[in-house]
C-alpha cells in the first residue's frame, strides 16, 4: 500500500522543483501535480472521515427501511 506521506512529500518537492524554474504559464506537469495534490486531499478526508459517513448512511437506510415498513402495514 502506498504511504500517503511519501506520496505528499514528493508531490511536494516536484511542485517546488517547477515554482522555481521562471517559466510563464502552467503545463500539464503543473495540472497534473494539482490533481494529484486534490487526489491526496479527498483520500485522506475519506479515511479520516470514512467511519462517520459508513453510520451516516447506516440511519439513513435504517430510516427509510422503518419508513418503508410503517407505510406498509
Amino acid at each position: 500500500m502506498l504511504n500517503p506521506l511519501a506520496t505528499l512529500v514528493t508531490l511536494v518537492s516536484l511542485a517546488k522543483d517547477r515554482v522555481q524554474r521562471e517559466e510563464k504559464g502552467a503545463t500539464a506537469v503543473e495540472y497534473g501535480l494539482l490533481v494529484g495534490l486534490i487526489a491526496v486531499a479527498i483520500i485522506a478526508t475519506l479515511i479520516l472521515l470514512g467511519p462517520e459517513l459508513k453510520e451516516l448512511f447506516q440511519s439513513v437506510v435504517g430510516g427509510l427501511e422503518k419508513a418503508n415498513g410503517a407505510a406498509g402495514s
